[in-house]
């Protein structure tokens, strides 16, 4: 299983919130980049990034961090948070970025959304399914969609899409553990789907778990910061 550290960015700052909710955020770091130098120094592979601000504000507030990462490391980079147009996955592409994870903009733009389907491979592109209580809540979790995840993911499969990020919003930040009843559910409904499992990791024993499950790769955060778990052990499992 593929293991991708994640760097949250908020206000140019390495935060983490608990499910989703920004007045929740911690500070870890004012340096994005000296984080990643950090992930690359240890040999891994891929780094996830998100922009907060993006999310919340729907405009990418990070390109130049993104880009000193691409220029100073050997990460693959993949990207969410504030991507709204063909324009925005353009330039992200144009700067390096390997991935861009796409939440909202299904619901809010979807011939925008199509018009970038239609230009840029599928494995270019990650689906953030980001559910409470078994249902998709877009624009940075504000808003419920009223789509059950099940229903969205069959969606998205019929556009030939693959790849899903899928986090549990009320796991997130939590340290609790992740929702191993959700993830089972998903990766039997759909066998083929290149599963991130993301929210709530605590331990490597959450990474056994979900190992066990056949997801494909898992986003640890927070048990990263709160030194829950040590880079160390997360490249050897990740290898």
């Amino acid at each position: 299983m593929l293991i991708i550290p994640a760097i949250d960015i908020l206000d140019g700052k390495v935060v983490r919130l608990m499910k989703g909710d920004f007045t929740t955020a911690k500070s870890y770091s004012d340096q994005p980049l000296d984080q990643a130098k950090v992930y690359d120094k240890c040999g891994f592979e891929w780094v996830h990034i998100v922009d907060l601000s993006g999310s919340k504000e729907g405009k990418i507030s990070t390109v130049k961090v993104l880009e000193e990462i691409k220029q100073s490391t050997n990460l693959k980079i993949e990207f969410g948070g504030g991507i709204r147009s063909l324009e925005d996955a353009s330039n992200l592409f144009s700067i390096g970025v390997d991935k861009i994870i796409i939440g909202s903009l299904p619901f809010v733009k979807r011939q925008e959304f199509e018009r970038i389907l239609y230009k840029f491979p599928e494995d270019k592109i990650i689906i953030a399914a980001d559910t409470k209580r078994g249902e998709i809540v877009v624009k940075g979790w504000s808003e419920n969609s009223n789509l059950e995840i099940s229903a969205y993911l069959t969606q998205c499969r019929e556009y030939g899409l693959n790849n899903f990020l899928i986090t549990d919003i009320d796991k997130d930040g939590m340290l609790e553990g992740p929702n191993l009843r959700l993830y089972h559910s998903l990766k039997d409904l759909f066998k083929d789907i290149f599963l991130i499992a993301s929210g709530g990791i605590h331990g490597m024993n959450d990474l056994i778990e979900l190992d066990n499950l056949n997801c494909n790769a898992a986003v640890v955060g927070k048990a990263i910061y709160e030194n829950k778990i040590s880079l160390k052990e997360l490249t050897e499992f990740g290898k």
